[in-house]
């Protein structure tokens, strides 16, 4: 019976870790693809509403209503924001023509 349990919340926080994937990820896509649109505050709009069901249903349906489960959920969701972040700002490094590679900032 333990085993099961630790493998729950295992995949607890993996769930929340792709939640996070998706929304940083999505938040990533959505600011490239609004930069190159005519209408970038629809792009952010429709994206922030999207990216936030899709999490919060996410978050309602993990957590079934335990608080362990919804901070486990939390906490691979900070883990995905920093392995996004972590990831693009080494692309954006390795694109920046101005430096040579390292980073414009």
């Amino acid at each position: 019976m333990m085993l099961n349990e630790t493998l729950s919340l295992v995949g607890t926080s993996l769930i929340g870790f792709v939640l996070g994937a998706i929304f940083f990820g999505g938040l990533w896509w959505t600011v490239g693809k609004a930069m190159s649109s005519t209408r970038p505050a629809l792009w952010f709009l429709a994206s922030l509403l999207l990216r936030s069901g899709i999490v919060l249903a996410g978050f309602f349906f993990v957590s079934a209503g335990q608080w362990q489960r919804l901070l486990l959920c939390l906490l691979g969701f900070i883990l995905a924001r920093l392995v996004v972040t972590w990831l693009t700002r080494s692309r954006e490094k390795a694109d920046c023509p101005v430096t040579g590679g390292r980073s414009c900032v």
